[in-house]
């Protein structure tokens, strides 16, 4: 969920491109401080994130693109009040990036120090640590292969009856280098855990989200730990970003005070 919580000036100028159309606005003349989100704001999160990830986005990725919508609309509107749109084309990223410009103009970074910054690396070391790496193979059957067809093919190719795949009209894969993530997002948790915990050299039908597959690991490449010495110029850069992009957030959240956020709809 790292693209969520990319700096304000990043998802503020996206977020205006995504979701700048007139269409999704629900003005209310009668009273500027309220913000209507209509069930449209949530069909065209949708939509974008299933053509950008190939997937619904879960209740947090939703809420997080509503979110992202509900900043650009304040900033759209504080921008309008404090008449950046003048001598402009009233473009609406252009007046929310104004608009952020004069919140960022009043931001300033608080100082830091090597222990600091140290202890920060440390709650980011996920970030940092080059992750542990599998190599595997797979011996690839039609989906709907019965399981004791698959369990044979397991022994045949343990015993070196069928040699790499032989007769058995299994395809062969092969996969260099994954992470643990990525095996989670290919195949699932429980079949990342297997294939980790399993013996190198050996076939094994191990389950999936699609169903029994047979894999081979080969190598294992270790952990290694990201050195703070080494990264401090990264580590600090980083620190900076995400000190302004919370500082950016912080100023909002208190500039979104005086709006009222009213959800009309449900998403189709």
């Amino acid at each position: 969920m790292r693209w969520l919580r990319e700096p304000l000036l990043h998802f503020a100028v996206i977020g205006a491109l995504l979701f700048g159309a007139d269409r999704l606005l629900v003005e209310r003349a009668d009273n500027p401080n309220t913000i209507v989100v209509g069930s449209a704001v949530a069909n065209e999160a949708r939509r974008l994130f299933r053509e950008s990830r190939g997937r619904e986005p879960n209740a947090e990725e939703l809420a997080g693109l509503t979110r992202r919508w509900v900043d650009n609309e304040i900033l759209y509107r504080e921008g309008l009040a404090l008449g950046v749109d003048q001598g402009d084309t009233m473009i609406r990223e252009r007046v929310i990036f104004k608009s952020l410009m004069v919140v960022e103009s009043g931001l300033k970074l608080p100082p830091i120090d090597d222990q600091a910054l140290r202890a920060w690396f440390e709650t980011q070391r996920a970030k940092y640590d080059e992750p542990a790496r599998y190599d595997f193979h797979e011996a690839v059957l039609p989906a709907d292969t019965p399981e004791a067809v698959v369990r044979a093919l397991v022994a045949k190719l343990n015993q070196g009856v069928a040699g790499e795949t032989g007769d058995t009209g299994a395809g062969l894969r092969v996969f260099k280098g994954r992470p643990h993530a990525n095996l989670v997002q290919s195949y699932g948790a429980d079949f990342a855990q297997a294939l980790e915990a399993g013996p190198v050299g050996e076939w094994r039908a191990l389950t999936t989200r699609e169903g029994l597959r047979v894999m081979r690991l080969d190598a294992v490449v270790a952990a290694k730990p990201a050195q703070f010495e080494a990264l401090r110029n990264a580590v600090l850069a980083d620190w900076t970003d995400a000190t302004m992009a919370q500082l950016r957030t912080d100023a909002l959240r208190l500039r979104g005070q005086k709006y009222t956020v009213k959800f009309e709809g449900q998403p189709s």
